[in-house]
């Protein structure tokens, strides 16, 4: 008797329109109450500032004045809510709680086990109900069909992210590699300019030598020249305080091989470098470089598609395309 008081109690406090417990009741002038999120999606409501609505149950117009929040209803639903069956009403889990009938069958459209009086009512009428047994294996081939997809579905996942991780490896050690033979390339570069930058340096040392050497041996043939001058002005300023007699009997000696001699001038050195050294421009020669890899990569694949075209995958293996 109680459970079919607590069951008509539930029936006054469902929403007519999701047939689930108040959720913030909402009663209008008309005297229904609905959730608060029923009324305000209902297809009767008029959403403009100020419109007019329909109650969903008797079709009363009202306007967003004319309701209010019933909390004597909420507070009812929230009891109701805390509600818990005894042990001797949960022996009756298995009868419908308005009945009091087994649950043998069940509702396609509400999704509901019910009872033949259920089946019986207006609420289900025109429904399509099936006996629970007959609902239950269906439902239990489409869990087994649902589960038998999920872990075909499980699998690939699986042997995708097995594959991922495979990959991963695989191109970190292309990159590990890569970049290896980045670093070699480069040392190895680095090396030839460090052999051509001795070889320029040796050559510029080999023609600084030589011109010093030359500039040296003309210094010295000046030093001695200008040695020899030195002793030969000497003389001719001695010989100038000479007596007359002494003077006349010397002329064809000291005297006339003075007015002979001539300062020898050394070979002139040049003074500019014989060769400059022009570092080549490598931002030019790598820009060449690519626009030559990419007209190789262009032609590399005309010609595998031509031999793709021509040939089988095995031929093409054999000869390194693939």
């Amino acid at each position: 008797m109680a459970l079919k008081m607590l069951v008509n109690l539930q029936e006054e406090v469902t929403c007519p329109i999701c047939l689930e417990l108040f959720t913030e009741p909402l009663s209008l002038g008309c005297g229904h109450t609905f959730c608060q999120t029923c009324i305000a999606d209902s297809k009767e409501a008029d959403t403009s500032p100020g419109g007019e609505s329909s109650c969903p149950v008797c079709g009363i117009r009202f306007s967003p004045g004319d309701r209010w929040l019933n909390q004597h209803v909420a507070k009812i639903v929230g009891r109701l809510r805390e509600v818990k069956l005894s042990p001797k009403e949960g022996q009756k889990k298995d009868l419908c709680v308005q009945h009091e009938e087994e649950l043998l069958l069940f509702c396609k459209e509400d999704k509901k086990v019910i009872c033949r009086l259920c089946e019986q009512s207006q609420k289900h009428h025109g429904h399509h109900i099936f006996f629970t047994k007959e609902a239950v294996k269906e439902c239990q081939e489409m869990l087994q069909a649902a589960l038998k997809r999920l872990r075909k579905e499980q699998q690939e996942a699986e042997k995708l992210e097995a594959d991922i991780r495979k990959e991963r490896t695989s191109w970190k050690h292309q990159t590990q590699t890569e970049r290896q033979r980045i670093r070699t390339e480069f040392n190895r570069l680095r090396s030839i300019l460090d052999g051509e930058e001795q070889r320029e340096l040796q050559k510029l040392e080999e023609e600084e030598q030589k011109t010093l050497d030359n500039l040296a041996e003309a210094e010295a043939e000046l030093v001695q020249q200008s040695q020899l001058l030195k002793e030969l002005i000497s003389d001719l300023e001695r010989r100038s305080e000479w007596s007359t007699v002494e003077l006349l009997q010397d002329m064809s000696g000291i005297i006339k091989w003075s007015e002979i001699w001539t300062l020898k001038k050394p070979k002139t050195v040049s003074k500019k470098l014989k060769r400059t050294f022009r570092a080549p421009d490598l931002s030019e020669m790598l820009h060449v470089f690519r626009e030559l890899t990419h007209v190789q990569c262009y032609w590399g694949k005309k010609i595998y598609w031509v031999f793709k075209s021509l040939y089988s995958d095995s031929l093409l293996e054999v000869c390194g395309f693939n």
